[in-house]
């Protein structure tokens, strides 16, 4: 199966160059926990590729080194091309001139690239933007993060994704969804100016040092949904079950992650994905019992259920549906868990 997704990606690489233009977007780093980040949106729905589940195509994250975005007419032999040069070590600067000297067709003018690096606890960005590519275009690079965009409404939606950006307090993570909320206006990809809202898709994802890629500690995706459907809407509520406080930042830690004090359970979904029902295991005191709650990609609660005493708990294709889905357990106390799984 993985390679007949290398093949439709190479089939359909003409298609990728004209659509995946993600209008807005952020790469960053924290470099006091080593975290980094990425977030974005666009007109286009996220999901390019059998299996890519969304921004995976044009995003990709370094654990512990940084984070390239390639957008606007996007080439995948250009983001992998970026990406064996962040693993080489190269410096941002370094990782975009090469690009522009060796785009995979030979044309820089309509891509746009933002790098993010993090070297023994300091940051650097770069950013570039063709002249080719749809107006409004522009990126703003900062110390610690690489903003750009195209096909924007104008100027203001990077400046309120900047300011946000900067003036959030909270971990890495909170100022990425500050970033977005920035930008969530009628029209900041002009092409969804008709339907109402700001974006068809999003994206947000945010990993420790120690993370194995794509195993992110936060990795959140919110596909095309209805029209009139607002994404940053969508991704605030999935951001607010995965990481509900500010005030309780995520702690990177060398034997993984820990969200906060209320994170104390270890909980593991197999199979994941699956066709048919996944059991969720809890490695936790179920004594009393818990609250288990199922949220669809849109934020939406689609299950809630009261167990006792059960250390595993079977979740149906028949009461979710299909889909990707998000999962919080939890006791009396607040104790418990978070996780992903998927449905076919």
């Amino acid at each position: 199966m993985k390679n007949i997704q290398i093949s439709l990606l190479f089939i359909l690489m003409p298609l990728f160059s004209v659509l995946a233009q993600h209008t807005f977007s952020i790469c960053a780093v924290d470099t006091l926990t080593g975290e980094v980040g990425v977030a974005g949106a666009s007109c286009v729905d996220n999901i390019m590729a059998p299996g890519s589940n969304g921004a995976v195509i044009i995003s990709s994250i370094h654990p512990g080194k940084g984070a390239i975005h390639t957008q606007a007419a996007y080439l995948p032999a250009n983001q992998t091309y970026g990406d064996t040069l962040m693993n080489r070590g190269y410096t941002c600067r370094q990782i975009i001139d090469s690009l522009l000297r060796h785009d995979a067709q030979g044309d820089t003018t309509q891509r746009q690239y933002g790098v993010v690096e993090i070297k023994s606890g300091h940051a650097t960005s770069f950013g570039y933007t063709g002249p080719s590519c749809p107006t409004y275009k522009n990126q703003i690079s900062g110390k610690n993060f690489s903003i750009q965009g195209n096909t924007l409404l104008g100027a203001k939606i990077l400046d309120s994704m900047e300011a946000r950006f900067i003036r959030t307090n909270g971990d890495l993570a909170c100022k990425l969804m500050a970033a977005m909320q920035g930008a969530k206006v009628v029209g900041a990809d002009s092409r969804c100016a008709p339907s109402g809202n700001s974006s068809l898709s999003s994206f947000l994802r945010v990993a420790c040092p120690q993370d194995i890629s794509p195993h992110y500690t936060l990795n959140l995706v919110v596909p095309e949904g209805p029209y009139g459907f607002e994404p940053i809407d969508s991704l605030q509520k999935l951001f607010n079950i995965a990481h509900p406080s500010c005030a309780s930042p995520i702690v990177c830690s060398a034997t993984g992650w820990m969200q906060n004090e209320n994170d104390v359970w270890k909980s593991d979904v197999f199979p994941n994905p699956s066709g048919q029902h996944v059991t969720i295991r809890i490695a936790g005191d179920a004594e009393g019992g818990y609250t288990l709650e199922v949220f669809s990609v849109e934020g939406k609660l689609v299950l809630k259920k009261q167990t006792k005493n059960r250390q595993e708990l079977v979740i149906s294709k028949q009461e979710v549906g299909s889909g990707i889905f998000f999962y919080k357990i939890s006791n009396a106390a607040g104790k418990g868990s978070k996780g992903k799984f998927e449905i076919l």
